[in-house]
């Protein structure tokens, strides 16, 4: 029987530095000799990619809490069903910048919809699909915040939705982050975002190693 591939996931509050620890553990993957595929969102397909445009675009500043939760719902229901459990059937390794937990954390929290409306879309759409391995990478919200307002200033890439949200906002998505770790801390590993890049994907490593570990 074919062995089902691991779904390991990174989360954080915007400017946590996801992005930066992306690129080195997908290297480190292969060079470990799993095939990996590397996906974010929302996003990940091409439906989803559409769906990206309309949930971070600053054209929809007016979208309803629900709607906003059932578009991400939507999007990620075309990622699971395109992208993720297709991989993981062939044994891939599967690596997303932000799954199911982001849902939770700025819906849930953030928006302050609470947790059970995000669970009855969430057993519906991702199902058995859960993370093996969640990687939070946690920084106080106002230096995360600065951080991602610096980037977008370097690239000149305009303020999206989220990261024009009050500094409150942002707080409140961290605090559910945190929530979600300590309900599930064999799953969710949190990682200390303010410190150097390298400590930080060491530290990553180590979690990964263990996960490879125990998964044979």
């Amino acid at each position: 029987m074919k062995r089902r591939g691991l779904l390991i996931t990174l989360e954080g509050i915007d400017g946590s530095g996801k992005s930066t620890q992306l690129r080195p553990l997908t290297e480190y993957l292969k060079k470990r000799g799993l095939r990996v595929k590397v996906t974010r969102e929302p996003g990940g397909s091409r439906v989803g990619e559409q769906i990206r445009g309309i949930l971070l675009g600053m054209g929809t500043r007016s979208l309803a809490p629900h709607a906003e939760l059932a578009l991400m719902y939507a999007a990620r229901a075309q990622h699971v069903d395109e992208i993720v459990r297709p991989a993981l059937s062939k044994g891939i390794t599967v690596l997303s910048d932000r799954y199911n937990d982001a849902s939770f954390a700025y819906q849930g929290y953030g928006r302050q919809l609470g947790t059970t409306a995000v669970r009855r879309f969430d057993e519906v759409i991702c199902a058995s699909t859960q993370p093996d391995l969640t990687l939070l990478l946690d920084l106080p919200a106002r230096r995360a915040l600065s951080r991602a307002r610096r980037r977008e200033k370097r690239q000149n890439s305009g303020r999206g939705r989220f990261e024009a949200e009050s500094l409150k906002f942002h707080e409140r998505v961290r605090r559910g982050y945190l929530a979600i770790a300590r309900h599930d801390p064999k799953r969710v590993k949190v990682i200390r975002a303010d410190r150097s890049p390298r400590d930080v994907q060491a530290e990553i490593r180590k979690h990964v190693e263990a996960l490879l570990a125990q998964s044979g």
